[in-house]
């Protein structure tokens, strides 16, 4: 039951009514605020994220904003992250608001959810111009706010990385949580796929790549012989947690941080196009982002690589919450670089 809803109230649906990432389109959103004659309608919850009401999602009041980017173009065994953006936003509607953690209601920040990107379909190289020119646009009109896009395969980083450099007018920091480096010159016939994303960022920043267990000899070899590239591989981080201390030590400041969903081992998300056993587990990746949260200055993120499976809505429903927690955690360290 979303808990937005007042579950006594009459035609506002239920558990068997939930729309699934598959299903047709959702309707065009309701006129919220723009005819009083309408307010007394039961309206179903809006289908930005969260399903924050008006005031709780408008983009004048909001500290955080979402991008929705259903890009698809160069995934290489699974497909399907063209619905992961759709999958993320109606999962979270679910997601309930109060953090137990941080022992308070996040969602009060404001949270302002864009329409999604529609990209062209020219050809990789094209789309991801755009994104970029995009990123570039949309940064100086945020004043800041703390944007997280979601994907979309995962070469939709590249332009969100360098745009967010430019914007900071400095070389920045890139912290990775992936099960693959994404270190190749090119994949497939093009420099621009979901597996060579690191490489193309590496003129603007570092990257710490944190999760890493499916990888060529060609980027080890590569990445041992580029400074500023670390790599903290998965099976480390069940030793002890000093992966944590060796992850941020090598990150500077300040961050971008791009999540791809197969960090997680695949019984938390198998709902991933290139799943690789061994990976992340769920307590222990949220104290570390909270760690990085609170000792760097992370100007932006993304999620991606989400590619829902039909009847199964869990990992839709995981990912959701890691990106309410992200957007908790951008919030907590907010609060304490403001504080004197």
């Amino acid at each position: 039951m979303p808990n937005r809803r007042d579950p006594d109230t009459p035609g506002r649906g239920g558990p068997g009514e939930r729309i699934g990432p598959l299903d047709p389109p959702p309707p065009a959103p309701r006129p919220w605020g723009e005819e009083p004659a309408l307010g007394g309608f039961p309206w179903e919850l809006p289908h930005n994220f969260l399903g924050l009401d008006e005031e709780a999602s408008a983009l004048g009041r909001a500290q955080a904003v979402i991008l929705p980017v259903p890009y698809e173009s160069t995934t290489s065994f699974g497909g399907g992250t063209r619905r992961g953006p759709r999958a993320i936003l109606e999962a979270s509607r679910y997601v309930e608001l109060w953090d137990g953690e941080l022992d308070r209601d996040p969602s009060r920040m404001g949270i302002h959810t864009l329409p999604a990107l529609e990209l062209s379909r020219a050809g990789p190289e094209a789309a991801l111009t755009e994104l970029e020119g995009a990123w570039e646009r949309l940064l100086p009109q945020l004043g800041g706010r703390f944007l997280v896009m979601l994907g979309g395969e995962h070469s939709i980083s590249g332009p969100a990385i360098r745009a967010v450099a430019a914007h900071a007018g400095s070389r920045i920091h890139v912290l990775q949580l992936d099960a693959h480096a994404d270190l190749r010159e090119s994949y497939e016939g093009t420099p621009f796929s979901h597996a060579s994303v690191m490489r193309r960022v590496l003129e603007v920043a570092d990257v710490v790549a944190v999760g890493i267990r499916g990888i060529s000899q060609e980027e080890v070899e590569f990445a041992r012989s580029r400074p500023g590239v670390t790599l903290v591989h998965a099976h480390e981080m069940w030793e002890d947690d000093g992966w944590m201390d060796r992850a941020l030590e090598a990150l500077g400041d300040p961050v971008y941080l791009t999540f791809d969903v197969d960090f997680f081992d695949p019984s938390l998300v198998p709902a991933t196009g290139t799943p690789e056993p061994g990976g992340g587990d769920w307590y222990r990746t949220l104290r570390f982002l909270r760690r990085v949260f609170r000792e760097r200055t992370v100007l932006a993120a993304d999620v991606v690589e989400l590619a829902p499976i039909p009847g199964l809505a869990a990992p839709d429903f995981l990912v959701a919450k890691l990106v309410y927690k992200l957007l908790a955690y951008a919030d907590e360290g907010r609060r304490g670089r403001s504080t004197p």
